[in-house]
């Protein structure tokens, strides 16, 4: 299986004015992320702002500036950052499974998406970036086939199938589980554990019926 690192996010996704050289700098990008994070956990992103992410972060503002433009700069490179996490994280439960193990593939990804939900600081609020831009990750694709191109990647080299009807099937899935989690978390703010089981089995049985089930 081919080591994927980080999700297929354009350079361009992470609107940072620069590049932190230094690994002060990058240590100071990181503060900012996390303290945009905490804050929009509290806040919401609304009421979010630099000045407030600076003054969490323990930066002068003009040092946010540096790095990014605006908040939504801000929160973009979260975003991104939590992609790269959710692949990440993704990839290291596919190493550990054989070609034979196909379901467990859709339990994984699920299960590593709702555990973010529940822990990562702020993802609970903007997940992927839909609710601030459907183009947040990348300005020529929605939020979604960011994340179905980067699962398609991922899944490819765990199933002999056409790349093509993966990247098609798992769009299909992907916008099914969508929704049935939006539901979940709707009903139960820690997500309602028989809706996301549902949500299993209904993007499993899709699943079975494009690609037949491997034993």
């Amino acid at each position: 299986m081919s080591d994927i690192q980080a999700a297929k996010v354009p350079a361009e996704a992470t609107p940072l004015r620069r590049q932190p050289v230094q690994q002060r700098s990058a240590k100071r990008v990181e503060q900012m992320l996390d303290a945009s994070a905490a804050l929009i956990d509290e806040l919401g992103y609304d009421a979010l702002t630099t000045t407030l992410i600076a003054k969490r972060a323990g930066v002068a503002v003009g040092s946010l500036y540096q790095f990014f433009p605006d908040k939504r700069a801000v929160v973009q490179a979260l975003t991104a950052r939590n992609l790269e996490r959710f692949v990440g994280a993704v990839n290291e439960r596919l190493k550990q499974l054989g070609p034979e193990h196909w379901w467990d593939v859709v339990d994984s990804i699920l299960d590593i998406y709702l555990e973010m939900h529940r822990s990562v600081p702020g993802f609970s609020k903007v997940h992927f970036g839909d609710i601030i831009d459907r183009q947040l990750l990348d300005e020529t694709r929605d939020n979604n086939a960011v994340i179905v191109d980067s699962l398609t990647d991922l899944v490819s080299t765990q199933v002999d199938r056409p790349v093509e009807d993966l990247r098609f099937a798992i769009g299909i899935a992907n916008e099914v589980a969508d929704a049935l989690l939006k539901l979940a978390f709707r009903k139960e703010p820690s997500g309602d554990e028989k809706i996301v089981a549902e949500a299993k089995y209904v993007v499993k049985g899709y699943l079975a019926a494009r690609f037949g089930e491997q034993s």
